[in-house]
């Protein structure tokens, strides 16, 4: 599909202040400057995030949403950290596909610093249903799934597939399958760094969706027992009304 949108780069003023978030990473630093975080970080990624939808229209519609959702909070979640500085210094999002939510499937993933820029695609630290899911359709053939992500474009731009990884065969697969290396993966991803000087330029849009176009086959691979076994849980609750 040919690589065409409005997304023109993030303001500078947006790298800038996400570099000196980095050095004062604070309440009182970041509350003064929220006015430039909102103008010049987030709406930007909203408008990113809109034009990569625009993109997947023509090839993956149904993980096309309302971008504003897509947009991961800037706050850190400290609760269980012992970094307690309370603000990301990257901005980033996640388009999921649209019946199975957010927080169930495999997904695509991006994002912006001044110094680490970044695509993916996958399924990261599914619930073990789902992983036993994937797991299942991964035994019956893997030729299928090696295909999705071994492939020379893929390869190309988003690497060799990446993701936790047991030690030993996971329980109720033979220790002799064929494909147990790829079964005892925990998780099920493709990332590809991206070069942070593009931030700001148009390029970076069509950096990110190349790659997502490139993995598309991989995370609807992924999502597709996923999406089965929804399907029947939600034809069995109906039933049972």
């Amino acid at each position: 599909m040919p690589v065409s949108g409005t997304f023109r780069g993030f303001p500078s003023e947006g790298l800038a202040f996400l570099r000196g978030l980095k050095k004062n990473n604070d309440r009182d630093w970041f509350n003064a400057r929220k006015t430039v975080f909102e103008e010049n970080v987030r709406l930007p990624m909203i408008e990113l995030v809109r034009a990569v939808h625009s993109h997947m229209l023509g090839y993956a519609p149904e993980y096309v949403g309302e971008p504003a959702k897509c947009v991961f909070r800037i706050y850190r979640d400290t609760r269980f950290s012992k970094d307690k500085t309370p603000y990301k210094t990257y901005v980033s999002a996640y388009l999921w596909r649209n019946d199975l939510g957010k927080d169930r499937g495999a997904g695509y993933y991006f994002y912006v610093s001044p110094g680490d820029c970044g695509v993916a695609g996958g399924l990261y630290q599914p619930e073990p249903d789902q992983l036993l899911a994937v797991r299942n359709l991964i035994a019956e053939d893997a030729d299928p799934f090696r295909e999705v992500f071994s492939n020379r474009r893929v390869k190309k731009l988003m690497g060799e597939l990446g993701g936790d990884k047991l030690t030993r065969p996971p329980k109720g697969f033979d220790p002799d399958h064929p494909a147990i290396e790829l079964l005892k993966h925990k998780s099920f991803v493709l990332h590809a760094k991206l070069d942070p000087a593009i931030a700001t330029t148009p390029k970076l849009y069509k950096e990110i969706v190349t790659r997502i176009e490139a993995v598309t086959p991989f995370v609807k691979y992924l999502n597709s027992p996923i999406a089965e076994k929804a399907r029947t849980e939600r034809r069995e609750q109906a039933f049972l009304r």
